[in-house]
């Protein structure tokens, strides 16, 4: 067995592979967040260690929570006496992952002969991260980001809304702005002060960068033939970002984690909800509405 290390949003992650299996190849979005191993007193986030099958723990009776599908395959997750179990079904292959219930402690079981054993492996440790930093001042957050004089602003809204559209409108019409994630950046409150976070996770977008950025805003997507922006407060703030939000919510301890950030971020960051065409006006008024200009 062999230990790799990342920092991730501020978060250490130790990850445990077989002693032949290149990290490297693996994870290869994770490259940019590789580190040489905790600081003195640092602790990682959690212990995420992969398994043989007969090393994964007895977790006898499972309730079906959720069936999803990602881009790996099919995702069930079950609930158990001690925590959660995840298994990805993706073409013939099953990967098991066994979490307790704050995931602070989680074993993997990869089926290694699989060609996208990485892409599943990469896919466990964001749900993982995911719920694992819910008690932390920190989200993952489903959306698009991009850093515009020196600030980030995230995108969010269903899938097909135009995330990623609106972000490379951005990209295209607003001098100096760069792509900060496509899909998964996570939002954390540090010192006061909310920041988002780069990822291995990106989506279909190769975007995946170790830095982080004050938040300048965040503004919930709509498509629509006309572009209106309108400012969220209190609690109307809070329901426009919650839905983009990756969170176990029948479990209440992770729920009220959530909840708690989410109260924070509402009175600290401007939000907004957004009805837009996918145009360079929609971009403007965007930015002049969340950055104050």
């Amino acid at each position: 067995m062999k230990t790799y290390y990342y920092q991730v949003a501020g978060f250490l992650l130790s990850v445990g592979l077989p002693a032949d299996k290149d990290a490297e190849a693996l994870l290869p979005s994770f490259r940019p967040f590789s580190v040489a191993g905790p600081e003195a007193g640092e602790a990682p986030l959690f212990d995420f260690v992969t398994v043989g099958q007969e090393m994964m723990p007895a977790y006898g009776e499972r309730e079906l929570m959720e069936k999803t599908d990602n881009d790996m395959g099919r995702l069930s997750l079950y609930a158990t006496a001690d925590g959660y179990v995840v298994e990805l079904a993706n073409g013939g292959h099953t990967h098991l992952m066994a979490a307790t219930r704050d995931f602070t402690s989680v074993r993997a079981c990869l089926q290694w002969n699989d060609r996208l054993a990485g892409g599943a492996l990469s896919s466990l440790l964001r749900i993982a991260f995911a719920q694992a930093i819910l008690g932390h001042g920190a989200v993952s957050v489903h959306a698009a980001a991009v850093q515009c004089g020196g600030r980030a602003y995230l995108f969010m809204g269903q899938s097909g809304t135009g995330k990623s559209t609106h972000a490379s409108l951005w990209v295209k019409h607003l001098p100096g702005t760069e792509l900060l994630n496509d899909d998964n950046p996570t939002v954390r409150i540090v010192g006061g002060t909310v920041y988002a976070y780069g990822t291995p996770w990106s989506g279909k977008t190769a975007c995946y960068k170790s830095l982080r950025f004050p938040v300048g805003g965040m503004v919930r997507l709509f498509q629509a033939p006309v572009n209106r922006f309108h400012r969220q407060e209190g609690a109307d703030a809070f329901v426009a970002i919650y839905p983009g939000c990756s969170v176990i919510a029948s479990d209440k301890r992770l729920r009220d984690g959530l909840y708690d950030t989410l109260a924070r971020l509402a009175g600290m960051v401007t939000v907004g909800t957004m009805e837009c065409r996918p145009d360079e006006e929609a971009a403007r008024m965007c930015h002049c509405a969340l950055a104050g200009n």
